[in-house]
Order: C-alpha cells, then sequence, then structure tokens
C-alpha cells in the first residue's frame, strides 16, 4: 500500500544515511516507512515533472504513479535492491515517465496560444510584485524549452531533481566530468539566451518610446 501523496511533506526527523533500513521496512508492508519515503522525496520528483509538463494535476497524477511503480517493485522485489542507489533509480523511473508524456504529446500535437503559458499560474489577478515574478517564472521555464533535450534533462536532474553529480552519473552512465562540462554549457545557453531576450525586451520598449 502506498500513503496518500503529500506535495509538501511533513518535516522528517530521518537521517539520509538511513534510508536502507526505511526501504527494507517498507518492502515489508511498514506503512510509516513509506510515508517517509514519500515525504522525503515527493516534492522533488514533482517539481522535475512540473517543470517539463506545466501541467499541475497531470504532474500530480504521474508523481503518484511513480511511488506506486517504486512500491510494487520493492514490495515484489522486482527490479531494485538497495545499494546506495535509490536516488537515481527514483529519477530513472520519473525521466521515463515524463518521456513517455512527451511522446504523446508530440504525436497528437497542437498549435497553442503563447499566451495560454500563463495560465499555468492558475491567477486572474496579481499584484505588481507577484506579477513580474510570474512573468519572470514564465519567462524561464520559456528559454528551459528552448534549450534542447540534453541540455534540458542535466539541468532539471540537477536543479528540481536534487541529486548530486555522482547520482546523475549513475543515472545516465555518463563520467561525471562530462556531467560537470555539460551542466556549466547548459547553464551558460540559459543564461546567454535570457540576457537576449532582455537585450531584446529592452530594445522594443526603447522604440516604443521612440515612436
Amino acid at each position: 500500500m502506498v500513503p496518500a501523496l503529500s506535495i509538501h511533506p511533513t518535516h522528517s526527523t530521518e537521517q539520509p544515511d538511513d534510508l536502507g533500513a526505511l526501504i527494507a521496512s517498507a518492502a515489508k508492508g511498514d506503512e510509516q516507512a513509506w510515508v517517509e519515503i514519500v515525504n522525503r522525496y515527493a516534492r522533488r520528483v514533482f517539481a522535475m515533472i512540473r517543470s517539463r509538463l506545466h501541467d499541475e494535476e497531470l504532474s500530480e497524477e504521474i508523481t503518484q504513479s511513480v511511488f506506486v511503480t517504486v512500491a510494487t517493485k520493492i514490495n515484489g522485489n522486482e527490479g531494485y535492491a538497495e545499494m546506495g542507489r535509490f536516488e537515481p533509480w527514483l529519477f530513472r523511473i520519473t525521466m521515463n515517465r515524463v518521456r513517455d508524456v512527451c511522446r504523446k504529446r508530440k504525436r497528437h500535437a497542437t498549435p497553442t496560444d503563447p499566451d495560454q503559458l500563463s495560465r499555468f499560474e492558475g491567477r486572474e489577478h496579481l499584484d505588481d510584485s507577484a506579477e513580474t515574478k510570474s512573468s519572470e517564472l514564465i519567462e524561464l521555464r520559456s528559454v528551459l524549452e528552448s534549450l534542447s533535450d540534453t541540455d534540458r534533462e542535466i539541468i532539471e536532474l540537477r536543479h528540481h531533481g536534487q541529486l548530486s553529480f555522482k547520482q546523475i552519473a549513475e543515472l545516465l552512465g555518463q563520467p561525471v566530468g562530462t556531467l560537470l562540462a555539460r551542466h556549466h554549457r547548459a547553464l551558460k545557453k540559459l543564461r546567454e539566451r535570457m540576457e537576449d531576450r532582455e537585450s531584446d525586451s529592452d530594445g522594443h520598449e526603447s522604440s516604443k518610446e521612440r515612436s
């Protein structure tokens, strides 16, 4: 049994080095151990999924599905044995689910008005400060979408999944040095494209003021 998913988990008193014991207890049917595992990782899994899909409800649904898969495999000894690699394994499952959804979307893609992107915030009335932050967030996500899949992957695993480079190396089967270089290049591209957009926006505003 998997406990109800909480995207805003309660504070955990367990330490990371007891993960093996938690997983062993969960495999034996200890529901509190499952609650602890979900509380520990749900927010990170959800953040990574939402970053790619921009759909709160769907992201929650997929997050729940990921943990159901984890529970099934651990309970049935179907593909996981704790050897200090739980996080890479968990995020491999997450990545595969996201890729499946993205492939389905591409097969059934329809043109979308760019203005629709703002609706994911779910707010029609914002004060100036909140509106600015919302606009910046939309801009950042738009630029992220312009990156290649490999660039987005390394950024999302590192900053949404909060995995270490060692864990990402285990997940992707690449040397840590290669991933460090990929991450550096991806962030550089992200910064450059954000700066380009800001320059374009400033130039547009100046042109309007002169007209």
